[in-house]
Protein backbone atom coordinates (compact mmCIF):
# COMPACT_ATOMS: atom_id res chain seq x y z
CA UNK A 1 0.00 0.00 0.00
CA UNK A 2 2.47 2.17 1.20
CA UNK A 3 4.49 4.76 -0.11
CA UNK A 4 1.76 7.40 -0.51
CA UNK A 5 2.03 10.49 -2.59
CA UNK A 6 0.68 13.75 -0.42
CA UNK A 7 -0.89 14.63 -3.61
CA UNK A 8 -4.56 13.54 -3.83
CA UNK A 9 -7.79 14.93 -4.43
CA UNK A 10 -11.37 13.17 -3.38
CA UNK A 11 -14.85 13.63 -3.20
CA UNK A 12 -17.70 11.85 -1.10
CA UNK A 13 -21.61 11.94 -0.96
CA UNK A 14 -24.21 10.76 1.72
CA UNK A 15 -27.72 11.39 1.83
CA UNK A 16 -31.53 10.99 3.41
CA UNK A 17 -34.33 11.19 1.84
CA UNK A 18 -34.31 14.48 -0.05
CA UNK A 19 -31.29 15.59 2.21
CA UNK A 20 -26.96 15.07 1.28
CA UNK A 21 -23.80 15.99 2.10
CA UNK A 22 -20.88 16.23 -0.46
CA UNK A 23 -17.53 16.49 0.94
CA UNK A 24 -14.63 17.44 -1.16
CA UNK A 25 -10.66 16.80 -0.13
CA UNK A 26 -7.66 18.09 -1.69
CA UNK A 27 -4.25 17.76 -0.15
CA UNK A 28 -0.78 18.83 -1.54
CA UNK A 29 2.77 18.30 0.35
CA UNK A 30 3.06 20.05 3.34
CA UNK A 31 6.36 19.31 6.43
CA UNK A 32 3.37 18.91 8.83
CA UNK A 33 -0.43 18.15 9.03
CA UNK A 34 -2.36 21.23 7.56
CA UNK A 35 -5.95 21.69 7.55
CA UNK A 36 -8.37 24.10 6.29
CA UNK A 37 -12.28 23.47 6.84
CA UNK A 38 -15.15 25.08 4.91
CA UNK A 39 -18.60 23.92 6.36
CA UNK A 40 -21.55 26.39 5.95
CA UNK A 41 -21.88 29.17 8.80
CA UNK A 42 -24.81 27.27 10.87
CA UNK A 43 -22.10 23.95 11.67
CA UNK A 44 -18.71 25.39 11.79
CA UNK A 45 -19.52 23.57 15.63
CA UNK A 46 -18.35 20.42 13.64
CA UNK A 47 -14.86 21.43 12.34
CA UNK A 48 -13.05 20.04 14.44
CA UNK A 49 -14.67 16.48 14.64
CA UNK A 50 -13.92 16.64 10.63
CA UNK A 51 -10.54 17.40 11.42
CA UNK A 52 -10.19 14.39 13.88
CA UNK A 53 -11.46 12.26 11.03
CA UNK A 54 -8.76 13.79 8.37
CA UNK A 55 -5.83 13.30 10.99
CA UNK A 56 -6.92 9.70 11.81
CA UNK A 57 -6.34 8.79 7.90
CA UNK A 58 -3.37 11.44 6.72
CA UNK A 59 0.16 12.06 8.78
CA UNK A 60 1.73 14.97 6.80
CA UNK A 61 0.30 17.25 4.08
CA UNK A 62 -1.75 20.37 3.43
CA UNK A 63 -5.58 19.40 3.54
CA UNK A 64 -8.62 21.92 2.13
CA UNK A 65 -11.61 19.93 2.96
CA UNK A 66 -15.08 21.65 1.68
CA UNK A 67 -18.41 20.60 3.08
CA UNK A 68 -21.69 21.40 1.25
CA UNK A 69 -25.65 20.10 1.24
CA UNK A 70 -28.39 20.12 -0.68
CA UNK A 71 -32.24 19.83 -0.01
CA UNK A 72 -33.32 20.93 3.45
CA UNK A 73 -31.27 20.31 6.46
CA UNK A 74 -31.34 21.19 10.08
CA UNK A 75 -30.45 24.51 10.76
CA UNK A 76 -31.90 26.14 7.82
CA UNK A 77 -33.85 29.49 7.98
CA UNK A 78 -37.51 28.91 7.74
CA UNK A 79 -39.53 31.59 6.14
CA UNK A 80 -43.12 32.27 7.26
CA UNK A 81 -46.12 34.50 5.62
CA UNK A 82 -47.88 36.65 8.27
CA UNK A 83 -51.29 36.84 6.67
CA UNK A 84 -52.35 39.86 8.82
CA UNK A 85 -49.85 42.25 7.83
CA UNK A 86 -50.34 41.58 4.76
CA UNK A 87 -53.94 42.39 4.58
CA UNK A 88 -53.47 45.79 6.53
CA UNK A 89 -51.04 46.57 3.89
CA UNK A 90 -53.45 45.50 1.62
CA UNK A 91 -55.86 47.70 3.41
CA UNK A 92 -53.61 50.70 3.59
CA UNK A 93 -53.13 50.68 -0.36
CA UNK A 94 -56.04 50.20 -1.12
CA UNK A 95 -57.55 53.52 1.08
CA UNK A 96 -54.32 55.69 -0.56
CA UNK A 97 -55.91 54.51 -3.74
CA UNK A 98 -59.49 56.31 -2.89
CA UNK A 99 -58.10 59.44 -0.83
CA UNK A 100 -55.54 60.62 -3.83
CA UNK A 101 -57.92 59.04 -6.58
CA UNK A 102 -55.63 57.17 -8.30
CA UNK A 103 -56.62 54.11 -10.19
CA UNK A 104 -53.71 52.04 -9.71
CA UNK A 105 -54.49 48.24 -9.41
CA UNK A 106 -52.50 46.81 -6.67
CA UNK A 107 -50.34 43.93 -7.19
CA UNK A 108 -48.50 40.86 -5.38
CA UNK A 109 -45.37 42.90 -6.09
CA UNK A 110 -46.33 46.06 -4.37
CA UNK A 111 -47.10 43.85 -1.50
CA UNK A 112 -44.03 41.66 -1.33
CA UNK A 113 -41.98 45.42 -1.09
CA UNK A 114 -43.47 46.02 1.97
CA UNK A 115 -41.66 44.74 5.23
CA UNK A 116 -43.01 42.00 7.72
CA UNK A 117 -44.99 40.06 5.24
CA UNK A 118 -41.91 37.49 4.98
CA UNK A 119 -40.49 36.61 7.86
CA UNK A 120 -36.97 35.04 7.90
CA UNK A 121 -36.67 32.92 11.37
CA UNK A 122 -33.21 31.38 12.65
CA UNK A 123 -34.08 27.36 13.47
CA UNK A 124 -31.33 26.45 16.42
CA UNK A 125 -29.19 23.97 14.35
CA UNK A 126 -29.31 20.06 15.66
CA UNK A 127 -25.31 19.11 14.63
CA UNK A 128 -25.86 15.94 16.15
CA UNK A 129 -28.98 15.12 13.55
CA UNK A 130 -26.68 16.22 10.74
CA UNK A 131 -23.19 14.47 11.71
CA UNK A 132 -23.80 10.88 10.80
CA UNK A 133 -24.31 12.15 6.87
CA UNK A 134 -21.44 14.76 7.41
CA UNK A 135 -19.01 11.79 8.82
CA UNK A 136 -20.26 9.47 6.00
CA UNK A 137 -19.44 11.94 3.14
CA UNK A 138 -15.79 13.15 4.69
CA UNK A 139 -14.73 9.02 5.16
CA UNK A 140 -16.03 8.70 1.33
CA UNK A 141 -14.24 11.53 0.02
CA UNK A 142 -10.75 10.48 2.39
CA UNK A 143 -10.95 7.15 0.95
CA UNK A 144 -11.28 8.47 -2.91
CA UNK A 145 -8.45 10.55 -2.14
CA UNK A 146 -6.20 7.79 -0.24
CA UNK A 147 -6.63 5.98 -3.73
CA UNK A 148 -5.19 8.31 -5.96
CA UNK A 149 -2.66 8.72 -3.56
CA UNK A 150 -1.65 5.29 -3.66
CA UNK A 151 -1.34 5.18 -7.33
CA UNK A 152 0.78 8.07 -7.36
CA UNK A 153 2.66 6.56 -4.28
CA UNK A 154 3.12 4.06 -6.51
CA UNK A 155 4.69 5.98 -9.54
CA UNK A 156 6.87 7.81 -7.13
CA UNK A 157 8.02 4.33 -5.79
CA UNK A 158 9.17 3.37 -9.32
CA UNK A 159 10.84 6.55 -9.62
CA UNK A 160 12.72 6.17 -6.57
CA UNK A 161 13.63 2.84 -7.05
CA UNK A 162 14.75 3.23 -10.67
CA UNK A 163 17.08 6.62 -9.42
CA UNK A 164 18.36 4.19 -6.33
CA UNK A 165 19.73 1.95 -9.08
CA UNK A 166 21.53 4.38 -10.98
CA UNK A 167 23.06 5.67 -7.40
CA UNK A 168 24.17 2.10 -6.21
CA UNK A 169 25.59 1.52 -10.11
CA UNK A 170 28.13 5.33 -9.00
CA UNK A 171 28.67 3.29 -5.78
CA UNK A 172 29.78 -0.16 -7.24
CA UNK A 173 32.19 1.69 -9.53
CA UNK A 174 33.72 3.90 -7.33
CA UNK A 175 33.70 0.36 -5.12
CA UNK A 176 35.84 -1.47 -7.82
CA UNK A 177 38.12 1.52 -8.14
CA UNK A 178 39.83 1.36 -4.94
CA UNK A 179 42.27 -1.16 -5.04
CA UNK A 180 43.47 0.77 -8.36
CA UNK A 181 43.33 4.46 -6.58
CA UNK A 182 45.20 3.23 -3.16
CA UNK A 183 47.94 1.97 -5.31
CA UNK A 184 48.54 4.73 -7.93
CA UNK A 185 47.94 6.95 -4.37
CA UNK A 186 50.81 5.18 -2.98
CA UNK A 187 53.10 5.67 -5.72
CA UNK A 188 52.22 9.05 -6.22
CA UNK A 189 53.27 9.97 -2.22
CA UNK A 190 56.08 7.94 -2.93
CA UNK A 191 56.87 9.93 -5.50
CA UNK A 192 56.39 13.21 -3.42
CA UNK A 193 57.93 12.18 -0.45
CA UNK A 194 61.13 10.93 -2.50
CA UNK A 195 61.57 14.55 -4.05
CA UNK A 196 60.99 16.48 -0.96
CA UNK A 197 63.67 14.33 0.80
CA UNK A 198 65.78 13.77 -2.13
CA UNK A 199 69.20 14.92 -0.09
CA UNK A 200 67.90 13.55 3.10
CA UNK A 201 69.03 10.01 3.61
CA UNK A 202 66.13 7.63 4.38
CA UNK A 203 65.33 3.85 4.99
CA UNK A 204 63.59 2.87 1.76
CA UNK A 205 61.38 0.59 3.93
CA UNK A 206 60.45 3.44 6.41
CA UNK A 207 59.44 5.88 3.15
CA UNK A 208 57.21 2.71 1.75
CA UNK A 209 55.62 2.59 5.47
CA UNK A 210 54.51 6.82 5.87
CA UNK A 211 52.98 6.25 1.75
CA UNK A 212 51.13 3.28 3.06
CA UNK A 213 50.24 5.12 5.98
CA UNK A 214 49.18 8.30 4.04
CA UNK A 215 47.43 6.42 1.08
CA UNK A 216 45.18 4.39 3.83
CA UNK A 217 44.06 7.72 4.81
CA UNK A 218 42.58 8.13 1.66
CA UNK A 219 41.15 4.58 1.85
CA UNK A 220 36.92 5.05 1.13
CA UNK A 221 36.40 1.65 1.87
CA UNK A 222 33.76 2.48 5.22
CA UNK A 223 32.20 4.84 3.22
CA UNK A 224 31.23 2.71 0.48
CA UNK A 225 30.02 0.35 3.29
CA UNK A 226 28.18 2.67 5.00
CA UNK A 227 26.42 4.34 1.37
CA UNK A 228 25.21 0.03 0.65
CA UNK A 229 24.00 0.22 3.91
CA UNK A 230 22.00 3.39 3.38
CA UNK A 231 20.65 2.17 -0.22
CA UNK A 232 19.44 -1.03 1.48
CA UNK A 233 17.29 0.74 4.07
CA UNK A 234 15.77 2.96 1.49
CA UNK A 235 14.82 0.31 -0.43
CA UNK A 236 13.21 -0.93 3.21
CA UNK A 237 11.78 2.20 4.02
CA UNK A 238 9.55 1.94 0.29
CA UNK A 239 8.11 -1.03 0.88
CA UNK A 240 6.97 -0.02 4.28
CA UNK A 241 3.57 -0.05 5.41
CA UNK A 242 4.09 3.25 7.45
CA UNK A 243 4.41 7.09 6.65
CA UNK A 244 8.09 7.08 5.95
CA UNK A 245 9.04 10.20 4.47
CA UNK A 246 10.63 11.92 7.08
CA UNK A 247 12.81 9.21 7.84
CA UNK A 248 13.89 9.18 3.77
CA UNK A 249 14.45 12.98 4.02
CA UNK A 250 16.84 11.96 6.53
CA UNK A 251 18.47 8.97 5.21
CA UNK A 252 19.16 10.73 2.01
CA UNK A 253 21.00 13.66 4.35
CA UNK A 254 23.47 11.00 5.11
CA UNK A 255 23.70 9.86 1.95
CA UNK A 256 25.62 13.15 1.45
CA UNK A 257 27.36 13.05 4.42
CA UNK A 258 28.94 10.28 2.74
CA UNK A 259 29.63 11.57 -0.40
CA UNK A 260 30.69 14.51 0.53
CA UNK A 261 33.42 12.42 2.80
CA UNK A 262 34.35 10.25 0.59
CA UNK A 263 34.91 12.89 -2.14
CA UNK A 264 37.18 15.07 0.29
CA UNK A 265 39.25 11.76 1.38
CA UNK A 266 40.29 11.07 -2.62
CA UNK A 267 42.10 13.89 -4.69
CA UNK A 268 41.12 12.15 -8.22
CA UNK A 269 39.53 13.73 -11.28
CA UNK A 270 37.75 10.37 -11.38
CA UNK A 271 36.25 10.12 -8.61
CA UNK A 272 35.56 14.22 -7.92
CA UNK A 273 33.38 13.19 -11.25
CA UNK A 274 31.40 10.61 -9.71
CA UNK A 275 31.05 12.20 -6.63
CA UNK A 276 29.29 14.87 -8.58
CA UNK A 277 26.79 12.79 -10.07
CA UNK A 278 25.92 10.96 -7.05
CA UNK A 279 25.16 14.54 -5.47
CA UNK A 280 22.93 15.23 -8.58
CA UNK A 281 21.23 12.01 -7.99
CA UNK A 282 20.61 12.35 -4.33
CA UNK A 283 19.15 15.86 -5.32
CA UNK A 284 16.63 14.58 -7.61
CA UNK A 285 15.79 11.74 -5.04
CA UNK A 286 15.36 14.36 -2.66
CA UNK A 287 12.94 16.35 -4.85
CA UNK A 288 11.04 12.88 -5.29
CA UNK A 289 10.59 12.32 -1.29
CA UNK A 290 9.44 15.47 -0.46
CA UNK A 291 5.97 14.36 -1.64
CA UNK A 292 5.88 11.36 0.16
CA UNK A 293 3.96 10.64 3.47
Amino acid sequence: MRPRSMTGFGRGRAGEGERSWTAEIRTVNHRFLEQRVTLPSAFIGLEERVKKLVAGQQDRGRAEISLSYQGEVSGQPLLTLDLNVARQYHRCLLQLNRQLNLDSPISLSDLLAQRGIIVQQEQSTDLEQEWPLIQEAVLAALSDCAKMREQEGQTLKSELNSRLDGFAALVKEIEESIPQILIQRQQELKERLAKLLADIELDPARLAQEAAIMADKADVTEEVVRLKSHISQFRNFLESDEPVGRRLDFLLQEFLREVNTLASKIANAAIARLGVEMKNEIEKLREQVQNIE
